[in-house]
C-alpha cells in the first residue's frame, strides 16, 4: 500500500513543485485541482445538454446520461465521505433505484450533482497529506481489508475523469461540443 502512495507522491510531485506559493497540504491540494477541472466540465456539461438529451445512450447496453448524472452524484457523496470522514446522511429520495432517479427532471439531477461536487470540494478541507498513508476499511467488516486513504481520492478523480470522458463523447455523438474543447476565455 505504501508503494501506491509513493508512486502518486512521485507523480503528483513535479505538479506540486511548481505550484507557488506552496500549500500547506500541496498533495491533497493537487488532487483537488485536479478534480477541480473535471468538475467544472461536468457542470458545463450537464448544464448545456437539452433535457431531451438526458435519455440518449450510444447503445442499449450504456448508460443515458441521466444515468450518469445520478451515479456521479452517488459516487461522489460515497467516496468524498469515505477520504473525508463525513457523515453523509441518505434521504429517502436518495435510496430510490437509480433507473428511477435516471429520469428525474434535469434541474433535479444537475441541482443534486452540483451539491454532490460542493459536498467533496468540503471534504478535501478536511484531509491532510500526513493522513494520505491512513489505512481505512475496505469492504465488508470482517474481511478486515484496507486501503489507503490516497486510494479513495485517487479513485474520486478518476472516477471525474472517467465520467467527463464519457459524457464528451455522448455530447460528441450529438454534435455537441465538449466544454474541454471550447476556446479558453481570456
Amino acid at each position: 500500500m505504501k508503494r501506491s502512495f509513493v508512486f502518486v507522491a512521485a507523480f503528483l510531485a513535479p505538479f506540486v513543485l511548481s505550484a507557488q506559493p506552496s500549500p500547506t497540504n500541496p498533495l491533497v491540494t493537487a488532487f483537488k485541482n485536479s478534480s477541480t477541472s473535471y468538475v467544472n466540465w461536468l457542470t458545463a456539461a450537464f448544464d448545456s445538454i437539452p433535457e431531451s438529451k438526458y435519455s440518449y445512450k450510444p447503445t442499449p447496453a450504456q448508460l443515458s446520461i441521466g444515468y450518469i448524472a445520478q451515479h456521479l452524484e452517488n459516487a461522489n457523496y460515497f467516496l468524498c465521505a469515505l477520504f473525508s470522514n463525513q457523515k453523509y446522511v441518505m434521504t429517502a429520495k436518495d435510496s430510490l433505484a437509480d433507473t428511477v432517479k435516471a429520469t428525474w427532471p434535469k434541474d433535479t439531477l444537475s441541482a443534486r450533482l452540483k451539491a454532490s461536487f460542493t459536498y467533496c470540494n468540503d471534504a478535501f478541507t478536511k484531509v491532510t497529506d500526513a493522513q494520505l498513508t491512513d489505512a481505512l476499511p475496505n469492504g465488508p467488516p470482517e474481511a478486515k481489508r484496507t486501503i489507503l486513504r490516497a486510494r479513495y481520492v485517487m479513485g474520486y478523480v478518476t472516477d471525474l475523469a472517467d465520467h467527463w470522458s464519457q459524457i464528451a463523447i455522448y455530447m460528441r455523438l450529438n454534435g455537441m461540443t465538449p466544454p474541454s474543447a471550447l476556446p479558453r476565455k481570456p
